[in-house]
Formats: C-alpha cells, structure tokens, sequence
C-alpha cells in the first residue's frame, strides 16, 4: 500500500465559503423624483448670485495716464520756487490749465543771486529748451522776460505783473485773480491748439 494522499481542491473550497459570505455593497443612493431638476435649478441660481455679486462689487479701473501734448508752458520764479507769494497763483492757474488743454507745465526757480543777467541766463534756458510759452513772475524774472524776449521770437512769453516790451509778450495785471486765471488758461489753450 501507498502512502500517497490525495490533495483536496483549494480553489473550489475557497470559491465556496467566499460565496457564503454576505455581500457588502452599498445600497444605490436614489433621488426622489424631480429631485435632479431643483438641485440643478438651485445650483444655476447661487451660479446667478455669485456672478452678480462678483459683477457689482468688482472695483472700478484704475484712470489712465493723461496723454500729453508734446508741447509745455513753463513758469520762472523766484528762489522761493512755486510756494512764493508771486509764483503761488500762476502755478495753480497754470495747472488747471493743463487738466483742460494737455499742455504740459513746469517750473524753474532762478538759483542765485536774483539779478535780471542771472534769471536771463534761466530764460535763455527755457526759451531754448522745449518750453513753447514762458511765463515770469517775479521783478528780475519779468526784466529778464523783457529783455530776452526779442532773442526767441518763436516763443510766447508772459509777464505778471509787468510790462509787455516786445511783440511775443503779453503782460497780465497780477492783482486780478480771476483775471489771472482766465488769460493764463487762455494762453494755454492757444498754445495747446497750435501744437496740435
């Protein structure tokens, strides 16, 4: 006699208790119905919501760059600068001026001693530069103007509170503000229209 024994099968013994086991599956998850068409509806509204909201709230753009005229108005003043009794209302009037026409505006204050040969050398400078109206203010800035005036006659210049000596010279009473205002931004726009 032998002693083989003979192998059980494992598989099909393993087969059958895995099948007595019990299932472990979820049940399916149902929606009542017409349920899918208000979640749906529900979910387009709080889209409709946030849109609005992101619409409404979203900040206004920032403003834009103002686009110069290649053209500028330029002030001559004292040392004090544009906080000088003298240069404080051109300045301001000059800027409101600038808002409506373009036209860019800058200042020079005469360094130095204020003699009428030093602030000339400053009206040379600005006259030769790209300053397509000069405006002075100030006692040796207005003799400066004046005297310097006939040298650049493709250059409009202003004197406040002066004279007006040469042809492309305007003078303008200082004492009148509203006055002040008024011819300054006139001239200004007429310099803003001839450069465009």
């Amino acid at each position: 006699m032998s002693n083989h024994v003979r192998p059980r099968p494992v598989a099909a013994d393993r087969r059958r208790r895995l099948q007595k086991l019990p299932s472990r599956r979820r049940p399916a998850l149902r929606l009542a119905p017409g349920r899918p068409r208000r979640l749906a509806l529900a979910a387009l509204g709080l889209l409709l919501v946030a849109v609005t909201a992101v619409w409404v709230l979203w900040p206004e753009p920032e403003p834009r760059q103002r686009e110069y005229l290649n053209v500028t108005a330029c002030l001559l003043t004292d040392r004090s600068g544009i906080s000088g009794d003298s240069a404080k209302p051109v300045w301001a009037a000059m800027q409101e001026a600038s808002v409506s026409s373009l036209v860019k505006v800058q200042y020079l204050a005469v360094n130095g001693p204020q003699t009428v040969d030093n602030a000339r050398s400053h009206v040379a400078s600005l006259a030769g530069s790209q300053c397509g109206l000069v405006i002075a203010a100030g006692p040796a800035q207005i003799d400066a103007v004046v005297a310097a005036a006939p040298t650049f006659p493709q250059v409009r210049f202003i004197t406040v509170g002066g004279s007006a000596a040469a042809a492309n010279v305007t003078a303008i009473d200082a004492k009148d503000a509203g006055g002040l205002r008024k011819m300054l931004k006139q001239e200004v726009i007429a310099l803003a229209d001839a450069a465009s």
